[in-house]
């Protein structure tokens, strides 16, 4: 089982946020929960990739055509910590 720590700015982020985000994000938080981040790969529609440039030391996981997920790995504790939700600029 993973440890997932989320933001402090996470709360807010969700109460802003439509149901379904909400609920897309429960589902992505269980899959990683149960099963690891390494699960999200194997589902297309999260579209799981690693970030480039100054952040290349995260990850990031669609939720929905516009928003997405950011996170990062601590492999030592098993642990992932959500940074964002955050809309997808274009």
């Amino acid at each position: 089982m993973w440890q997932i720590r989320e933001h402090r700015k996470i709360a807010k982020t969700l109460r802003k946020a439509s149901p379904w985000i909400i609920k897309e994000y429960e589902t992505w938080k269980d899959l990683v929960y149960c099963h690891g981040p390494e699960i999200l790969k194997q589902f297309s529609g999260y579209h799981d990739e690693k970030l480039k440039g100054k952040r290349d030391w995260q990850r990031s996981s669609r939720l929905s055509l516009k928003y997405r997920v950011i996170y990062s790995i601590d492999r030592g504790a098993i642990t992932v910590y959500v940074l964002e939700i955050t809309p997808h600029d274009y």
